[in-house]
């Protein structure tokens, strides 16, 4: 038997390193630390003072299988509108921070999440084009206290900041709790499979022109 001195290849499954980031965000208005590994498996601490945003970020964490630490204090005698804005903006630079040159990932991702009778489509793309066409239609203005206008403006700064392309769409839904949280399943599903690393291409850039 003819022993080969050439070293084996490296597992396939094995995450990039460097998968991970911490960033903080500081204005009069909020002060906001977000860390989170892409390669985690789920793991979450949010206190973002709002109580909605914080079981949306378990959400995130649980079903995109991102290790994700939230802490944040802001202006929340005014309203909860900076806050949830400023932790959607650090996330989205967290996010791109820990995608670097974003070699080596699939890029695309979608997903359609039930919910009950609630039924959300989310595609995204990390393309460094920000973009963000938001199709939901939320029937109340709040749910518990959470001003359901905010969740526009929370996938508004993610996009904004993370450089995608997203589209988010309501394909059923009554009930204002189900269509949010089956919004930000389906967003996680969507980002777990954007981020994954492609065997066949691990170290190139997932794009023609060489850049995203």
């Amino acid at each position: 038997m003819q022993i080969s001195d050439r070293s084996p290849l490296p597992p396939t499954n094995v995450p990039h390193l460097a998968r991970a980031a911490s960033v903080k965000r500081t204005t009069g208005e909020t002060d906001v630390t977000v860390i989170l590994n892409l390669d985690g498996i789920g793991t979450c601490k949010a206190a973002t003072g709002i109580p909605f945003l914080d079981h949306m970020m378990h959400q995130l964490s649980s079903h995109g299988l991102i290790d994700l630490d939230v802490q944040s204090i802001g202006d929340l005698e005014i309203d909860d509108h900076h806050t949830n804005e400023d932790v959607g903006i650090t996330l989205g630079q967290a996010l791109g921070k820990a995608l670097g040159d974003r070699k080596g990932i699939v890029r695309f991702g979608h997903f359609i999440a039930p919910l009950d009778e609630a039924l959300i489509q989310v595609v995204l793309d990390f393309s460094g084009r920000p973009y963000c066409s938001y199709g939901l239609e939320i029937p109340t203005q709040r749910v518990g206290t959470y001003d359901t206008q905010l969740v526009r403006e929370f996938f508004m700064a993610v996009c904004n900041h993370a450089q995608m392309t997203l589209h988010i769409r309501q394909l059923d839904g009554i009930n204002s709790h189900h269509i949010i949280e089956a919004t930000f399943k389906a967003f996680a599903r969507a980002l777990r499979m954007a981020v994954e690393i492609d065997p066949r291409r691990a170290s190139a850039i997932p794009s023609s022109k060489g850049v995203l």
